[in-house]
């Protein structure tokens, strides 16, 4: 990914029917296919937390593909726009 201007992050904490439903998978699968950075994992209070960095439809389109998945229920989000990191050079997983 170019680093440029319009390159933004946002922090996303997911709750609903997020854990045991291929959630990080998913997250990860819709970030490398729309080209995005960053990272995702669950917490122990059954939500999922995920930051991700690209341009806001990037963004967009990574959360919109996770929300389609028939097995994944989002019930609501806490977003807020963080600092982007010049130096990332992926996606993953943590555990």
């Amino acid at each position: 990914m170019l680093f440029g201007k319009n390159i933004l992050r946002k922090r996303i904490c997911f709750f609903g029917e997020v854990q045991a439903v291929g959630f990080r998978f998913q997250a990860q699968y819709a970030a490398k296919r729309y080209g995005v950075t960053g990272w995702v994992r669950n917490e122990y209070d059954g939500s999922v937390t995920t930051e991700l960095q690209g341009t806001e439809r990037q963004i967009n389109d990574v959360v919109a593909e996770i929300d389609s998945d028939p097995y994944i229920r989002i019930e609501r989000m806490e977003t807020e726009w963080i600092d982007p990191d010049p130096d990332e050079k992926g996606f993953r997983v943590r555990y």
